[in-house]
């Protein structure tokens, strides 16, 4: 008696999945994954690693021998015979070689520019390089490449030695040494500065890693007296706040010294709100420099409060106004002097 096909699906109804599968074999498990894999051979905008079984798994049939394979194949490729050319070449020019045409355009006597013989036969002879400086001084630039131009306009004589036409090269890279250290006798120039010696106008102690505090405390000192000092540099000498008080304290006595600079030191928010607050005693100071301070780049450092900000802001505004002023006096001067020519 046959059994209906309702009844056979009967029979699988109660089936363990998990048994099997925990029955089954490494091999039996891999094969079984790449049957069940959903491959699109059709889809172009797949990967060709996603529209088809993978295939690399497969043992090799035999040894490699990548020599050997190069050779049969070197070999397999000269036993191929080329194939003849249908027509073959034989070398025959057809035809005629274009000639451009090159009219002269005549120009009419109204556009005509006559100048004088010396300057006619002066640009009839001139040669490239001299018409490039020409044009340079004329203002023609688009003649020529900026090198050319700034070259021909900030030399005095034949520049470009080429012509206009010329191939613009790089400038030789020229190497800038690296600057000596610096040479000033830090206790020389403290003595002097006690001294209060007149030849004295400018002390420079920038980069000088190695000055002690106590010291940079006496120049600030000796300062106060000092009635010759004009200007005061102390860039780079791992100044902090100790210094600072000194500088604000030699702010409130000197009444000399023009431009202070205490850029790329150590000092915090504290010691640079002293000397803003001595500024207000010091009527002879008209530069002051404190960018820099490698002490308000720390983050467990206070930064500084607006009044700080504040007071160099308008420092730096009041010194910006004065150039100002004086560049526009001297340009008014200029066109003056221009005009009465």
């Amino acid at each position: 008696m046959t059994t209906s096909y309702r009844q056979e699906l009967e029979k699988y109804r109660d089936i363990d999945e998990d048994k099997i599968l925990r029955e089954l074999s490494a091999e039996e498990l891999a094969q079984l994954d790449l049957e069940l894999q959903e491959m699109d051979p059709e889809n172009i905008m797949l990967p060709a690693g996603l529209r088809q079984r993978d295939q690399t798994k497969k043992s090799p049939t035999g040894p490699l021998d990548r020599d050997a394979l190069m050779q049969h194949l070197e070999k397999q490729a000269l036993e191929v015979k080329e194939r003849e050319d249908l027509v073959p070449f034989t070398g025959e020019k057809k035809g005629k070689p274009f000639i451009p045409k090159n009219p002269k355009r005549e120009i009419p006597k109204e556009e005509q520019i006559t100048l004088e013989p010396e300057l006619e036969e002066a640009l009839a002879n001139a040669t490239d390089a001299e018409m490039c400086d020409i044009a340079a001084i004329l203002g023609m630039y688009t003649l020529m490449s900026n090198k050319q131009y700034y070259d021909a306009i900030c030399s005095g004589n034949i520049s470009n030695t080429e012509g206009i036409n010329s191939v613009v090269k790089p400038d030789t890279y020229k190497p800038v040494p690296d600057e000596p250290p610096n040479p000033t006798n830090v206790e020389e120039t403290l003595a002097k500065i006690k001294s209060n010696d007149k030849d004295l106008e400018e002390v420079n102690l920038n980069n000088i890693k190695d000055i002690p505090i106590q010291t940079l405390k006496d120049i600030c000192e000796a300062m106060k007296t000092n009635t010759h000092v004009k200007k005061l540099s102390l860039v780079a000498t791992r100044s902090n706040d100790p210094v600072a008080s000194a500088v604000a304290e030699m702010l409130k006595e000197n009444k000399t010294l023009q431009s202070l600079n205490i850029e790329s030191n150590f000092i915090t928010s504290a010691g640079m709100m002293e000397v803003i607050k001595a500024m207000k005693q010091n009527t002879t100071l008209s530069e002051l420099k404190v960018d820099n301070q490698a002490a308000s780049r720390k983050k467990h450092n206070d930064a500084p409060d607006d009044r700080t900000q504040r007071a160099l802001s308008f420092r730096r505004a009041y010194n910006l106004y004065r150039e100002l002023c004086l560049a526009t006096k001297i340009r008014a001067r200029i066109t003056q002097k221009i005009r009465s020519f």
